[in-house]
């Protein structure tokens, strides 16, 4: 049981603007074979999409501040990730799980106030089709 409550915390940090990851952990415990498979992708993503949801919160409600020193994203990051939203829209979400881009893009959705629940179902699809991917192989 503590694995679990473990992989669940890891793909939450991961998705959040913390440096972490789940891979690695949900590999090892589906390899090992003491769980269900599907039990541990859906544990990992729904982590990982309250992750996400906590970024989106934080854009959302802190887009306000997007000029002020601290502000996460800096305006040349902002207008990056603005160009990749502008091209793909809101399918760009289905990237969220993608190293290095998919954090920010979860910010932006919330500055851009992407609906919430479209929100939840594209980045639920982009995550839960990587730790798929992923329990498939080990």
């Amino acid at each position: 049981m503590n694995d679990l409550i473990f992989l669940f915390a890891s793909s939450f940090l991961a998705a959040t603007i913390f440096p972490a990851g789940s891979e690695v952990l949900l590999a090892t415990l589906s390899a090992a074979g003491n769980h269900d498979k599907f039990l541990l992708s859906a544990i990992a993503t729904i982590g990982n999409v309250l992750g996400a949801l906590v970024n989106w919160s934080i854009g959302y409600y802190f887009a306000k501040f997007k000029n002020r020193k601290w502000f996460l994203l800096k305006n040349i990051h902002l207008k990056k990730y603005y160009n990749i939203y502008q091209k793909w829209g809101v399918w760009s979400l289905l990237l969220s799980w993608m190293p290095i881009i998919g954090d920010p893009l979860t910010i932006i959705a919330g500055i851009f106030r992407v609906n919430i629940w479209i929100f939840l179902l594209l980045v639920s699809i982009g995550k839960a089709g990587r730790y798929l991917l992923i329990i498939s192989i080990f």
